[in-house]
């Protein structure tokens, strides 16, 4: 399939003619409107500093369901210890910031750049972007942070200082995922750790069948920390 370079206009190809990788376009912006209209296509960008912005829809793609949410005994035990706080869009620019900074084994870099931290921080400033957080004396230790559309979360990345504080938090989000209804969130890309939480992998074609029914139920937008 030829690449398609994206204009001014903010539309995206068929997901479906993605390259083998999931590549499906090249340039644009990362404004709001294109984020939105991004996701609500099932693409999302995703490339490192000196690149132009790549816009990826893989196949298959990786999805938990929150019902299927696997909670270890050893998870479970963390839980309940109440060591940990979680806070919910509290610290949300710390959360992007150390999830790019946090250093991961075997990885070298980010592709969490200045402009995507600039561009989620916008968005969670129009009520589209959340992160779910876990405290340890008053410290932030670990967190989540992603989109939300519809019944729909899309996860975008994770960090932890702490042992299991990520686990936790994404505990929390499955947890407010239940409770609010949601039908999925989005892993994106193969993931063996997430795989070990519950997470598995689903056709291109089901996930955007999915996804549109999702977008067919209203956003809850806003500081979910006031919900």
């Amino acid at each position: 399939m030829p690449l398609h370079f994206l204009s001014s206009k903010i539309e995206f190809p068929d997901p479906n003619t993605a390259t083998e990788d999931g590549l499906l376009a090249v340039g644009g912006d990362l404004s709001p409107e294109r984020l939105i209209e991004a996701y609500s296509r099932g693409v999302f960008p995703w490339y490192s500093d000196g690149q132009p912005i790549l816009w990826f829809s893989p196949d298959p793609r990786m999805v938990l369901y929150p019902d299927h949410f696997k909670c270890s005994t050893s998870l479970k035990q963390h839980i309940r210890s109440n060591r940990f706080e979680i806070r919910i869009d509290t610290v949300f620019k710390e959360v992007i910031r150390s999830c790019a900074s946090t250093p991961r084994p075997g990885q070298e870099g980010t592709w969490i750049t200045s402009d995507m931290i600039d561009a989620y921080i916008e968005m969670h400033q129009l009520g589209y972007a959340h992160s779910f957080e876990t405290f340890y004396k008053g410290s932030l230790v670990g967190g989540l942070y992603g989109l939300s559309l519809g019944a729909a979360f899309f996860g975008e990345s994770m960090f932890h200082i702490e042992p299991n504080a990520s686990k936790i938090a994404l505990y929390q989000l499955v947890k407010f995922a239940k409770k609010r209804g949601f039908n999925f969130i989005d892993a994106q890309a193969k993931s063996s750790h997430l795989q070990s939480l519950g997470a598995t992998l689903v056709p291109r074609n089901r996930f955007l069948e999915e996804l549109q029914y999702s977008l067919n139920l209203e956003t809850l937008s806003g500081n979910w920390s006031l919900v």
